[in-house]
């Protein structure tokens, strides 16, 4: 079921955020500082182009800390509307709702990316 899933998320949605998560992964590898900001956005990419299936475990320490922070300065916001504004055209109706719940799952993730784990 979860490859079902997968086929019809990529189709009405999950293409374009898995090519957010890989844009911004190219734009912060441009420099050096970046290169491990845009590891972490490449990982979620993968994860954004086939959410069903996969879950996300949450940890971390200081380190992640200060690392998402520099993250919601540069580019949290926008892609966290998207997905969310994404989620909730998608739990307009019943059948869309699994759907949505991807888009929320991948919009909490677009606010603090350092410190999560995809299982």
């Amino acid at each position: 079921m979860s490859i079902l899933g997968n086929i019809l998320w990529f189709i009405f949605g999950g293409f374009l955020s898995g090519l957010s998560w890989f844009i911004s992964g190219i734009l912060w590898c441009i420099t050096i500082i970046g290169i491990p900001y845009g590891k972490q956005c490449f990982k979620f990419a993968s994860l954004s182009f086939a959410p069903f299936g996969k879950d996300i475990e949450y940890g971390g320490g200081v380190p992640s800390l200060f690392a998402n922070i520099i993250w919601i300065i540069f580019f949290c916001i926008p892609m966290a509307i998207e997905n969310l504004v994404l989620g909730c055209l998608w739990c307009i109706t019943i059948v869309g709702i699994p759907f949505g719940l991807q888009f929320f799952k991948i919009a909490k993730l677009s606010l603090a990316p350092f410190g999560a784990r995809v299982v």
